[in-house]
C-alpha cells in the first residue's frame, strides 16, 4: 500500500475551519487504518440546512463540483459527509474512485445487523433526504421507522453542549422505535450526530450505526479489496462537462 491514501471527504454544508473540524472529529486518527488520510473539505457556497427540497438541489449539486476533480487531485476516493448521499450516483458516473454515501453504507449495514431498521434524526424536516434514498435504493421493506427529536440541528457546532439533553432525547424516540415499531437496529440519521453514538450504543439493546464511520470502514475495505463502483451501472459520460460545472465557482 502507498505511504497514504488520501479520501476527499466532502462537508455538503459551506462552514469555516471550526466546523469542519467538528465534523472531521467523527474519524479520530486511532479509528483511520494506518495508510489511509481523510480530508475533510467543505464545499465554498450551497446548502444552509438540509430542510428542503430547494436545499436538497444545492447539496446535490455542490457536492458534485466538488468531487468531479478528486481523481485528478489524486485521491483514492469521495467520502460524501452527509446521510443524504448528495450527489453520490452523478459522481460514480464522472469518477472511477470508490465514491461511498453514508447512507447507503449505514443501510446496508443495518441490514446485515438486523430485520429491521429505524433512521433516527433530530427533526422532521429531514425526512425527505431518507424519502429518496430509500426509495432509490429500494430498501423500504427493512424500514421499521423514520423517528425525529423534533429539535432544530447545528450542522457547525453539532451537539456540542447540549449532550445532556439531546441524548435523553435521542434514547427515549429510539426506545420507542423498538418498543412501538419493532426496530432492531438504529441508524443515526446525520453524520452530524456522530457525538451521539458512543452513548446510544452503551444504553440501548440493539445496535447503532454511526454512518460516518461505517461509511469510512466501507472506504478502506473497497479500496484494499481493489474495488470500486460498476461502470456498467455508473457510465461515464460520452462528453464529460467539467469546465461548464466548475464555472462560477469562485
Amino acid at each position: 500500500m502507498p505511504d497514504d491514501r488520501r479520501i476527499k471527504v466532502i462537508v455538503p454544508i459551506p462552514m469555516d475551519a471550526a466546523g469542519v473540524a467538528s465534523r472531521a472529529a467523527q474519524l479520530p486518527s486511532d479509528f483511520v487504518r494506518p495508510g489511509f488520510v481523510p480530508e475533510f473539505v467543505a464545499v465554498p457556497w450551497g446548502a444552509a440546512l438540509g430542510d428542503s427540497y430547494h436545499d436538497m438541489l444545492l447539496m446535490d449539486w455542490t457536492v458534485f463540483q466538488s468531487g468531479i476533480t478528486a481523481e485528478d487531485e489524486g485521491y483514492s476516493g469521495v467520502l460524501i459527509d452527509t446521510v443524504s448521499d448528495s450527489g453520490l450516483r452523478a459522481l460514480r458516473s464522472r469518477l472511477t474512485i470508490p465514491v461511498i454515501g453514508p447512507g447507503e453504507a449505514a443501510f446496508a449495514a443495518a441490514m446485515m445487523l438486523g430485520k429491521k431498521f429505524t433512521v433516527l434524526t433530530m427533526w422532521p424536516q429531514w425526512f425527505p433526504l431518507y424519502q429518496k434514498t430509500l426509495t432509490e435504493y429500494g430498501f423500504w421493506d427493512r424500514v421499521a421507522s423514520l423517528r425525529s427529536i423534533n429539535t432544530r440541528p447545528d450542522v457547525t457546532e453539532l451537539l456540542a453542549g447540549k449532550e445532556e439533553v439531546i441524548f435523553d432525547k435521542l434514547k427515549t424516540e429510539a426506545t420507542r422505535a423498538i418498543e412501538d415499531d419493532g426496530a432492531d437496529v438504529i441508524v443515526l440519521g446525520s453524520t452530524t450526530m456522530h457525538q451521539s453514538a458512543a452513548y446510544l450504543a452503551a444504553n440501548l439493546p440493539i445496535p447503532v450505526i454511526n454512518p460516518g464511520q461505517i461509511a469510512w470502514k466501507f472506504m478502506e475495505s473497497l479500496i484494499e479489496c481493489g474495488l470500486t463502483h460498476s461502470k456498467m451501472a455508473f457510465p461515464m459520460p460520452e462528453v464529460p462537462k467539467d469546465a461548464d460545472i466548475r464555472k462560477g465557482w469562485f
